[in-house]
């Protein structure tokens, strides 16, 4: 079959959802195809699932520390009911049905397959092919990277959705990799009473953040149980029918009944063909311009664009792309002040960039640091306070270009950072805010009351 369209979207995650739904509801005649679920990753094994059971497991390491704050507890972890809100609320089973209703109605054609690039504005899904009038939209997100580690691929290794999905815990785990997803589930199933390791090749967890916040985590997984190797690159991997066992530079062995692999996420360019529009296929990402365009007809959206693999990206850049593709001419796409939470307790929340990279861009730079604990709020909360705020500041404009907020209510108290970052208000505004009191907030202006002087990058 051979079918024409004014726009084709190959990929119906976050991002290409968006942009197939909104192109449909302006009435061009758009074809979604996707392989997997509509929706992708986000939904069903990503942040909405990881995110109720990182609310569970808060739940339980709120009622630990009851004792000495407010009386007694008694806390017996229980999955089922966090296996079973994932199925019930989250997932729906990990059946898409409602989405693709979804976008039906929108007046938008859903077809299920895996799409290939074949020519310019056309993509074959096995013997059918699909031709864009209009648009080719490629938003095919990303997988789970599986290194080249001895032994690994003939094990039955978890990835963040066989985590997502288990419904009976393990004893023990091991996670390869401390970045934000590794982090993030190895708090969750230490906190129901699985034995947990980190392994980190690199020199510290949570590589992307500020090494203040990289140390802080640790210090609360090793006071949590979690037993965190960090600068211990795995060598071997092997599986005898009941146990994992994790070879380490140095000759260390890490055993655990389950592993989960969590080492990042990589695109498939070969895989989906885009040597067809010209593009080259061995490289990391698919190169678009603010707009999002990748070549004549086509524009890339999401992960494929290497803007950092959030949903939060994916949707920005989709409505760009939408506005572009009907002729509204958009803003181009902007990430000086690209938020990220990384959910672990403390939760670390940061936006644009770390010290260290502001000075590698040769920018003068101040920094503003304060412990959470210090501030009104955080000595009230008291079990449960690790954090601080830290601000980066572009000394010759005035303007904060990073900050990293890690503590309680660390995603939420970024938002006035990431703000102050996209807007570039003057810090010396941001001084003279008034802050209600107590807030964790009151903390932002304790940072920047802490500026150091004028310091040579």
């Amino acid at each position: 079959m051979e079918d024409r369209a004014d726009v084709v979207v190959v990929g119906m995650g976050p991002g290409g959802e968006e942009v197939a739904g909104s192109l449909a509801e302006a009435g061009l005649d758009v074809v979604g195809i996707d392989h997997g679920l509509v929706g992708g990753e986000c939904p069903y094994w990503g942040c909405v699932p990881s995110k109720m059971m990182i609310r569970a497991a808060g739940l339980l390491a709120e009622a630990r520390r009851i004792p000495g704050m407010a009386g007694s507890a008694t806390v017996v972890p229980d999955w089922a009911p966090v296996a079973q809100r994932i199925r019930d609320e989250a997932t729906d089973s990990w059946d898409d049905r409602v989405a693709v209703e979804r976008f039906e109605g929108k007046g938008g054609r859903f077809v299920r397959g895996t799409a290939r690039v074949v020519g310019p504005g056309t993509v074959a899904v096995g013997d059918d092919t699909f031709t864009a009038g209009r648009a080719l939209v490629l938003a095919t997100g990303a997988r789970a990277v599986v290194p080249p580690i001895p032994g690994l691929r003939d094990t039955p290794y978890w990835t963040n959705r066989e985590a997502i999905e288990v419904v009976d815990l393990p004893g023990s785990l091991a996670v390869l990799g401390g970045g934000a997803i590794g982090a993030e589930l190895a708090q969750v199933f230490a906190r129901f009473g699985v034995q947990v390791t980190v392994v980190e090749a690199g020199e510290r967890i949570l590589a992307a953040e500020e090494p203040e916040a990289s140390r802080l985590v640790a210090e609360v997984f090793a006071a949590e149980g979690i037993d965190v190797r960090q600068g211990a690159a795995a060598t071997a991997v092997s599986h005898d029918g009941r146990r994992f066992s994790i070879e380490l530079a140095g000759g260390d062995v890490v055993g655990a009944e389950r592993l989960l692999v969590a080492t990042g996420r990589a695109v498939d360019l070969a895989g989906l063909g885009v040597g067809a529009l010209g593009i080259d296929e061995s490289g990391r990402r698919v190169p678009v311009d603010g707009h999002l365009r990748a070549a004549p007809g086509v524009w890339a959206v999401g992960d494929l664009t290497g803007e950092g693999a959030f949903t939060h990206v994916a949707v920005h850049q989709a409505r760009i792309a939408v506005a572009d593709i009907l002729g509204r001419d958009p803003e181009p796409a902007d990430y000086r002040a690209l938020p990220r939470v990384t959910f672990t307790d403390p939760e670390v929340g940061s936006v644009g960039m770390t010290e260290a990279a502001a000075r590698a861009a040769g920018l003068r730079v101040r920094v503003g640091s304060v412990p959470v604990p210090s501030s009104a709020r955080g000595w009230i909360h008291k079990a449960g306070n690790d954090g601080f705020v830290k601000v980066v500041e572009d000394a010759d404009r005035g303007v904060l270009v990073g900050a990293t907020s890690a503590g309680p209510a660390g995603g939420e108290v970024l938002g006035m950072l990431t703000l102050a970052v996209h807007a570039a208000v003057p810090t010396g505004t941001m001084a003279r805010m008034i802050h209600a009191y107590p807030t964790f907030h009151r903390a932002v202006s304790d940072a920047l009351a802490d500026l150091s002087p004028v310091d040579a990058a």
